[in-house]
């Protein structure tokens, strides 16, 4: 059987359309970093997201290859995340967002070790001819947490945003978003097949006690 870690670790992926606390465990990630506009035509955070999932596939793949990674199980792969922030901005300023600063994550399996990594870039590079320089390996240890299911266009995210925040003010939280802790989305959707106002994204926020 195909390892779903959607379907296996529902209450991070799966989140409620209303807003929930939750203790978010460590888990490593392939990453890239960047900045600038998420929707520039061929620009950086559409190359990363290229980068990624090449690499991915690949780990996925390797089982038809003659490469043999230690303990590898099939696996769908997980959904795309990322950390977004804006320097110098309290929260998030979408008419400016030529200032994003962001790093774009997909979840990689346990079994994968550093070598894997390698070893998939290796192969990605032979066969897309792309720099794979700002790959990386992303350990992150999320911790106590805000989530919500936000469904329609990313623009409005504020909405969902704003009643995560009264959620939390409530129940005796605060935001706790700093130079570590960041804006989180998980995308659900893909936005090349989903009409905007369906569109699926997963939004956390770091909190602390108040």
């Amino acid at each position: 059987m195909v390892f779903d870690y959607k379907k296996e670790y529902k209450n991070l992926y799966i989140s409620k359309n209303v807003p929930e606390i939750i203790e978010i465990p460590e888990i490593t990630y392939l990453a890239v970093r960047g900045n600038g506009d998420p929707n520039t035509q061929d620009g950086e955070y559409k190359k990363a997201i290229e980068l990624l999932y090449t690499v991915m596939y690949t780990i996925k793949m390797s089982k038809k290859t003659d490469k043999r990674i230690n303990n590898y199980f099939d696996f769908v792969v997980p959904p795309l995340e990322g950390f977004w922030w804006q320097d110098g901005i309290k929260g998030i300023d979408y008419s400016h967002k030529e200032k994003f600063s962001w790093i774009s994550l997909i979840r990689l399996p346990e079994f994968v070790q550093e070598e894997d990594i390698k070893w998939a870039v290796s192969e990605a590079s032979k066969k897309k001819k792309l720099d794979y320089s700002k790959i990386e390996i992303l350990h992150y240890k999320e911790g106590l947490s805000v989530q919500c299911m936000h469904i329609g266009p990313y623009n409005n995210e504020f909405e969902t945003v704003e009643k995560m925040d009264k959620y939390i003010e409530e129940k005796g939280y605060r935001l706790d978003i700093n130079d570590y802790r960041y804006h989180h989305e998980i995308y659900l959707s893909d936005v090349r097949k989903v009409a905007s106002d369906k569109l699926k994204t997963v939004i956390r926020h770091p909190i602390k006690k108040i």
